[in-house]
Order: structure tokens, then C-alpha cells, then sequence
């Protein structure tokens, strides 16, 4: 373990897909939705994503902050468990990426990172996107990224993403004064772009997305790693066993990953996935925000289509 990258797509995805075309049978609609967390301190939490992120406070109210941008929907919930110690080395969330509309809406905030002195864990050029890594005060991991233009990497994913050093001095020179550039909030065009996920096995894991829920893999680290995604995106799922092989759900007492949510365009194509999911043997749940399904590493997915979430 000691030996692994900081992120998995530091590894090259060239040559490791399963073969064969990228195939899917969910909507091509189908994109990431708001992530549930559990924290330790919820004011110390949401200072952290106003003033490091730039979100905005949506909503609070009986130890449950809803946190997104200017306009748009709920990108981050967090639920307050006092104490909540970080989960480590168990299944859950790797890090959830915050998808910027441009990249100089990137370098505003990596401008606005330095200047307040953010701590930052990594930096990365992905061939499809750019990004910057950091972790919040509970450990949940965060991307904050960009996508170059689809034509430059579509059809290119399982060959090309791997991880090369970020130019950050060619990213803030999209700035004209990066030290006195105006930051006040995260882009508010902002959205969900991925969430990639802590798992116990990569072929179970791979075994429920694609071929429960539909998902096309575009590309997988032999046992290590999958990128999966809906309508031909680089990935909407990130899934890995570096610190996670054979284990379980972190227990109680820690800050963890409570649900992600995978937005369908309709009721209709939610109720399939939950039958097939169903016909698995993945029983979903009914809750206030769709239908709930764990996968077979213990991850709870919420499947909720637009007008049932806040």
C-alpha cells in the first residue's frame, strides 16, 4: 500500500480496458448529484466550504447543512455526528470533484487558494481534465477540476488519461493578476462532476455498475482501478482498492460517506436501474430523495431524478 500513487489516475489507463467497445444501457443523461457526508463539527465544516470552496449555504437545520453555488441544486449535504473521527483504510469515498466551466474559472479559484492559503494535497493534468486536490478538515477528499473540450479526448479515454504534472503557472495565466483576482464564490455555473469511491473488488465493483446499472467502462487498472460513466464521459465513477481491498463500511463514529446520488432523467428510467439493481439482489430503499441501493462494497447510491431533489 505504501507504494501506491497519491490518486489512482496517476496510473496510466492505456491498454487496460476489458475489450470490445464501450457499451451502455443507462441513459446517456445520467449524471453525479449531491454527496451526503457525515463531519465532526458542522460549523467548522461549513466555514471550510464557504470560505476555502467558495459554496454556498443553501439551507441548515437540525444538524444537517445543503451546500451548492449562486444557482443550481445541492451539491454537498453534510449531517453532524459530534466527535466523528476520519474514516480510514475502509470502503467509502475517495474524493467527490466540483466541475468548474472553464479554466479560468480554475485558476480564479487555485488564485484564491494560494492567496488564503488553502492546503493543497495535489495537482494534476489528466489529458481529459485539469485538476487540484485538497482534503476537508474531516479527510473527505475533494477534486476541484476542469474538463478540456470533449473532441480532444472523446474516444480516447481508455488510451490517454493518466496523470502528468500540471503547468499551474500556464493555468494562472489565464489571469491577468492572479494575486489581486476577485474571489468571492465557486464558479456558480459549478456541478457535480464525479465521485470516486473507496471499494473492496474492482471486478464485483465493475459487475454492478456496468452491468447492473448500465454504466460504460471506459477504462480499469487491472484490480486496482475502473472509471465508469454514462453518454460517453470520461467518467462519472472513479472506483479503487488502494486502501480498501476486503474491507468493509467504516464503523460507527466516523466521518463518512453517507450516500452519493445518481441523477436519471425520468421516474421511468430510475425504476430500472432499481429493477435490475433489484434483480441482483441489491434491494432498494425508499427515502425522502429517490431510491436507495448499496453496492456490493457497502457505498450507498441514491438514485433520484431531478424534481425529487432539494
Amino acid at each position: 500500500m505504501s507504494s501506491a500513487p497519491r490518486d489512482p489516475e496517476e496510473l496510466e489507463a492505456a491498454g487496460r480496458m476489458d475489450g470490445g467497445p464501450v457499451l451502455a444501457e443507462i441513459p446517456a443523461a445520467t449524471r453525479s448529484g449531491a454527496v451526503h457526508l457525515t463531519v465532526a463539527d458542522l460549523d467548522r465544516s461549513v466555514r471550510f466550504y464557504e470560505r476555502a470552496i467558495g459554496l454556498v449555504l443553501r439551507e441548515r437545520l437540525d444538524g444537517r447543512a445543503h451546500l451548492g453555488t449562486d444557482r443550481g441544486e445541492d451539491l454537498l449535504v453534510l449531517v453532524e455526528q459530534p466527535g466523528a473521527r476520519p474514516a480510514r483504510r475502509h470502503c467509502g469515498l475517495y474524493h467527490f470533484a466540483l466541475l468548474l466551466p472553464a479554466r479560468a474559472d480554475l485558476a480564479r479559484w487555485l488564485a484564491h487558494a494560494v492567496r488564503e492559503r488553502v492546503p493543497l494535497t495535489g495537482f494534476a493534468d489528466h489529458f481529459v481534465s485539469e485538476a487540484i486536490y485538497l482534503d476537508d478538515p474531516d479527510e473527505h477528499g475533494i477534486e476541484i477540476y476542469w474538463d478540456r473540450p470533449r473532441e480532444t479526448w472523446e474516444g480516447q479515454v481508455s488510451q490517454r488519461m493518466t496523470t502528468l504534472p500540471l503547468d499551474v503557472d500556464g493555468l494562472l495565466g489565464e489571469l491577468d493578476d492572479p494575486p489581486r483576482e476577485p474571489f468571492e464564490r465557486l464558479a456558480p455555473d459549478a456541478v457535480m462532476g464525479h465521485v470516486h469511491l473507496r471499494v473492496a473488488d474492482i471486478s464485483r465493483t465493475i459487475a454492478f455498475y456496468r452491468d447492473l446499472l448500465g454504466f460504460g467502462l471506459m477504462a480499469r487498472l487491472g484490480d486496482q482501478a475502473a472509471f465508469l460513466s454514462a453518454g460517453g464521459y470520461h467518467h462519472h465513477l472513479g472506483a479503487n482498492t488502494w486502501q480498501s481491498a476486503g474491507a468493509g463500511q467504516p464503523p460507527p463514529g466516523t466521518a463518512s460517506l453517507q450516500a452519493f446520488t445518481i441523477v436519471v432523467p425520468s421516474v421511468a428510467s430510475r425504476d430500472a436501474l432499481a429493477a435490475r439493481a433489484a434483480g441482483g439482489g441489491h434491494t432498494p430503499e425508499p427515502v425522502d430523495e429517490g431510491l436507495l441501493v448499496r453496492d456490493p462494497s457497502g457505498n450507498r447510491v441514491l438514485l433520484a431524478v431531478v424534481d425529487e431533489r432539494r
